[in-house]
C-alpha cells in the first residue's frame, strides 16, 4: 500500500479511523507524510534521503531517528574537536563567543524545560490514543501541535547554544 501525504485534508475523527486501519494492516505500506505525529504513531523504518543518491533505512520512528541524528551530530563535532591540529584550534577560538549571563541562563531552563515538554507530549500522545472524545481530540490536537512547534524551538535554540559550549 503506498499513501502520499495520506493526512491532508482530514478531519481528526477520519484520521483517527485511517490510523486504526492502518496500525490492522497486514501489508507493507510506504508512507510519505510530513505529519510528524502520524508517521511516529504508524512507522517502523525510515527511508533517509541523505543526498548525492544515497537512501539509508533507517529502523525506528520519526522522533527516534531524529534523536539518534542528534547524537550522532554531537558526537561527531565532538570527535572532530580533539583532532584537529592546535593551530587551527587556536585561530577557531577567537571566532567562538562565549555565552553571555543571559545565554548561560537560557541554556539552563532549555535543559530543564525540554524533559518536561517531552513528557508532556508523550501524555498527550497516550490521551489521543485513548480514543477520546471528538471534541477533546480536537483540543488535544491543538495543543500537541503547538507543543511539538514550542518543542522544535526549544531544540533548535539548544543545539545552538549547546554548540557554541563545546
Amino acid at each position: 500500500l503506498v499513501l502520499d501525504e495520506p493526512t491532508n485534508d482530514l478531519d481528526l475523527q477520519t484520521l483517527r479511523t485511517l490510523e486504526e486501519f492502518l496500525l490492522d494492516y497486514p501489508g507493507c505500506i510506504l508512507i510519505v507524510s510530513h505529519d510528524r505525529y502520524f508517521m511516529d504513531r504508524l512507522v517502523d523504518h525510515l527511508f533517509v534521503f541523505e543526498g548525492n543518491a544515497v537512501v539509508r533505512d533507517y529502523p525506528g520512528n520519526y522522533s527516534q531517528y531524529r534523536e539518534e541524528a542528534a547524537k550522532q551530530e554531537s558526537q561527531s563535532a565532538a570527535k572532530a574537536k580533539p583532532t584537529a591540529a592546535p593551530e587551527s584550534a587556536q585561530a577557531e577560538t577567537p571566532a567562538k563567543k562565549k555565552l553571555s549571563f543571559k545565554e548561560k541562563f537560557e541554556l539552563e531552563n532549555l535543559e530543564k524545560d525540554l524533559p518536561r515538554l517531552e513528557k508532556e507530549k508523550a501524555e498527550l500522545e497516550q490521551k489521543m490514543n485513548a480514543n477520546p472524545p471528538f471534541e477533546e481530540l480536537q483540543k488535544l490536537a491543538a495543543r500537541m501541535s503547538v507543543l511539538l512547534q514550542d518543542l522544535d524551538a526549544k531544540e533548535t535554540r539548544w543545539l545552538e547554544l549547546s554548540e557554541r559550549v563545546s
